[in-house]
């Protein structure tokens, strides 16, 4: 039986601001459009949450069962550890998107906009089938694809509309830098893990493209943010806030440049969740402050 310490490890608490930012971000939207809604705000937190720590366990379970987790290099993983058997964490993912399901229900009722129904079951499909199933798409490079759309555009477009009850396009472009970092996590993850994922047959878009282009490719997903947020500053000036946190993204990507391998990028992702939180809460003030 797994301690209460290792199912908090295989939640992945590094992951989370993959979570919590998007909604912080969506927040802003809605307090800059005057429809800021303090329980419903919470309430997506918690949906975003559920759903990431869901990934998580989920992804754990089926990496875990196919042996991928055999020979890792990074935290440790449940069912990989055989701390906890696959049907013990089986039942903890599938627990997480049930509560983030009923959580969203909610939501639905309160905004009558039944369509959020469609959007959330394919955020689980999403979740579930990044590792799972007998053709997961995490499996063949199409994970950042995944993470941008369902830990970037829709939570930060949800967070917004679920408050303000319609769609802007503040929220839209605001998700763009959201789910850019988000993207940046997984990235770095996958290059920690390049060398056992190739010879795993777990071909994510890091063993796709190689260790050099992945680093490029980090790089690139830590900076666009940046201009994405000051290009709206003619709309949304206070959006240069986003500037102090470029000291945070510094760190990072010399470390990555350097050609920094395996347990040594487990910093890299510590830091790098650092800046998505830094970058999603001055982000958030900028949309959030109006003239």
């Amino acid at each position: 039986m797994a301690t209460p310490g290792q199912w908090i490890a295989g939640a992945r608490p590094r992951t989370l601001p993959n979570a919590i930012v998007p909604v912080m971000v969506g927040t802003g939207v809605a307090i800059g459009e005057d429809g800021f809604v303090w329980w419903r705000a919470i309430l997506a937190l918690f949906v975003a949450l559920s759903l990431q720590i869901g990934v998580n366990y989920a992804n754990d379970y089926s990496d875990g069962i196919r042996g991928t987790d055999d020979q890792r290099v990074g935290p440790m993983r449940l069912v990989g550890s055989r701390a906890a058997t696959p049907p013990q964490v089986l039942a903890a993912a599938l627990g997480c998107f049930a509560l983030a399901a009923v959580l969203g229900l909610i939501l639905v009722i309160v905004t009558q906009a039944w369509w959020i129904l469609l959007v959330g079951a394919a955020a689980i499909a999403a979740a579930w089938f990044y590792t799972g199933g007998k053709r997961p798409y995490g499996y063949r490079g199409l994970g950042e694809l995944a993470v941008f759309v369902f830990f970037g555009v829709v939570p930060v477009v949800g967070t917004a509309y679920v408050q303000t009850e319609h769609l802007s396009w503040p929220a839209f472009f605001a998700s763009i830098p959201v789910g850019l970092l988000s993207c940046s996590m997984l990235v770095v993850n996958n290059l920690r893990d390049v060398g056992t994922d190739g010879s795993s047959g777990k071909r994510t878009l890091a063993v796709r493209l190689g260790a050099e282009r992945t680093r490029t490719l980090y790089v690139a997903l830590q900076v666009v943010p940046f201009v994405v947020a000051l290009a709206m500053i003619p709309v949304t000036p206070w959006a240069a806030l986003v500037l102090l946190a470029v000291p945070l993204a510094i760190p990072p990507i010399r470390t990555v440049l350097d050609k920094a391998v395996g347990p040594a990028l487990i910093a890299v992702l510590q830091q790098t969740g650092k800046l998505q939180l830094a970058y999603g809460l001055l982000f958030a003030l900028g949309l959030a402050i109006v003239f």
